[in-house]
């Protein structure tokens, strides 16, 4: 059993979805698939300015791009994240910064980020993790002050909404990403959200060469458009999404009566006015009677696989040691749950006698 699985739509409703491909042989390159699916993107999010990318790690370079940040400059980010984030920031020529992240939520820390900003800090980079969201307010309020931009890694948060409006809405740009192991998926891809409209144009001819007219480029661009499948697997899988999310809720109320108030183990509170997607169920084992990297063995003796997600912090990943803001970085929140937390199975087709029995191997 592994830690997540992948959704999938009816073969035959996907096979019909495909067929005009065929008739077509527009494969890629904006074609009706991609412009359906941006269609029913921005119905979804409630959010006008919506851009298709192949994957959510070349959506975030070019959102970086796409803002001109100035070559060098700081963006404060969090290590508590897959490796996708920082390298993002690093590839696009900047600088990354640590904050530390706060106890419940695992988000970066808003009491932590002001007395990181200094004049070479160009943006904040925070990650919605696990689906928690991050202090929106808080980050909001930071960033106006010393008016600096705000770029969400929300590769794991597609379907969070707080206070009835999706996360889309917060910050100057969003990341999604829809990889195979997300809630919502396209099998590979990802898009970008946006606030400034004036952005559209720019994203489109990023992720397209750079191109602009008659083979002219504007920009020194790449490739990053999401092609005709995965645009259809988004299409039908997004008819299934608040379906597979209630499953998904089903799961984690059972993990959550089992595992809620054990002695040693600490779950996520709920988050006030957030409608969640369950995206995945972390577990802190601080003072239980076995450590984290016990529980991971006992689970993995029974073929069940979760995982040390996130393991290493960014910051101490062997490309990143010699940087001075990773070797500087005070981040005692992050270093202790990185060492005690476990993401364990979640997916909508995890039955309840699997949430039972993998908390009986925890339990027993």
């Amino acid at each position: 059993m592994n830690v997540t699985r992948s959704s999938m739509p009816p073969f035959e409703e996907y096979c019909r979805e495909i067929q005009e491909l065929w008739d077509s042989r527009w494969l890629t390159n904006h074609g009706s698939k991609h412009q359906q699916f941006q269609a029913d993107l921005s119905a979804y999010l409630g959010h006008d300015n919506v851009s298709l990318f192949v994957n959510g790690h070349l959506a975030l370079e070019t959102a970086l791009e796409a803002l001109d940040l100035p070559a060098g400059g700081q963006v404060i980010t969090t290590p508590f994240t897959f490796a996708s984030t920082t390298h993002a920031i690093v590839r696009k020529g900047l600088e990354p910064v640590f904050c530390d992240i706060e106890e419940s939520f695992y988000t970066m820390d808003p009491a932590r980020l002001e007395g990181l900003i200094t004049p070479k800090t160009v943006a904040i980079m925070p990650v919605h993790v696990y689906g928690n969201l991050c202090q929106v307010e808080a980050i909001e309020a930071i960033a106006k002050r010393h008016n600096l931009k705000v770029i969400y890694d929300a590769a794991h948060a597609f379907g969070v909404r707080y206070q009835g409006q999706s996360v889309a809405a917060f910050g100057d740009i969003a990341m999604f990403s829809f990889h195979a192991t997300k809630v919502f998926h396209s099998i590979e891809g990802g898009c970008l959200c946006y606030q400034d409209s004036t952005l559209t144009e720019r994203l489109q001819q990023l992720r397209n060469f750079g191109i602009y007219a008659h083979g002219d480029c504007l920009y020194p661009g790449g490739n990053s458009k999401m092609n005709e499948f995965q645009a259809a697997m988004g299409i039908c899988n997004l008819r299934y999404l608040d379906g597979e999310i209630q499953k998904r809720g089903a799961a984690v109320a059972r993990y959550r009566q089992r595992l809620g108030g054990v002695e040693g183990i600490r779950l996520c509170p709920v988050q006030e006015g957030v409608t969640p997607n369950y995206s995945y169920f972390p577990v802190v084992f601080e003072g239980y009677r076995l450590n984290r990297d016990q529980v991971f063995q006992r689970l993995k003796e029974q073929d069940i696989c979760a995982r040390k997600y996130f393991h290493p912090l960014t910051s101490n990943m062997v490309c990143y040691q010699n940087l001075p803001s990773a070797c500087q970085a005070e981040l005692p929140v992050a270093k202790r749950i990185v060492e005690q937390i476990l993401t364990l199975p979640l997916f909508a087709d995890l039955t309840l006698e699997d949430v039972d029995r993998i908390c009986d191997i925890i339990l027993k």
